[in-house]
């Protein structure tokens, strides 16, 4: 697999983010960042992923970008679009409720380009294992088979908190 990246557009309030890759941990406090100062843009009209080029997407990745559809649905009254043209990947997405809560788009409209791709950023461990949890309570909070697959890993990544 390629390793991760996530690169990223804005147009006057269309947000497009692209994940190519492997895309793991050590890219969300990047992504996380980015979505923070999306969602406080004036401008904002809507977001895009795009996982056509992506190879692989762990599960603190996938509760990220849920993050984006509960914001966006909560502060702006609408659902999101995911382009997931692979059936591999689309079958995560399904899974784990996304099509309850993003358009599930099998190919891509069209071309997008002027993408600038984000850095990843250095975490300690304590920071690292905070944004562990809050992803995995946004994926957990989709469905009960969420709860059911990631409830053990925030309740013992809590305990080991302090």
């Amino acid at each position: 697999m390629n390793p991760g990246k996530i690169e990223v557009a804005n147009k006057e309030g269309i947000y497009v983010i692209k994940l190519s890759g492997d895309v793991r941990l050590n890219l969300c406090s990047a992504l996380e960042r980015y979505l923070d100062e999306m969602f406080l843009d004036s401008e904002f009209k809507t977001v895009l992923v795009d996982l056509s080029e992506a190879e692989g997407v762990d599960s603190t990745t996938l509760g990220q970008l849920a993050k984006i559809s509960i914001v966006s649905q909560d502060k702006f009254g609408l659902i999101p679009s995911i382009i997931s043209p692979r059936e591999d990947i689309t079958r995560i997405l399904l899974s784990m409720g996304f099509d309850k809560v993003f358009y599930i788009i099998g190919e891509m409209p069209a071309q997008i380009s002027d993408l600038d791709e984000l850095s990843c950023e250095q975490l300690n461990e304590e920071q690292m294992r905070d944004k562990v949890i809050a992803a995995h309570e946004i994926l957990i909070s989709l469905n009960e088979d969420n709860k059911n697959a990631f409830q053990e890993l925030v309740d013992c990544l809590q305990s080991k908190k302090y």
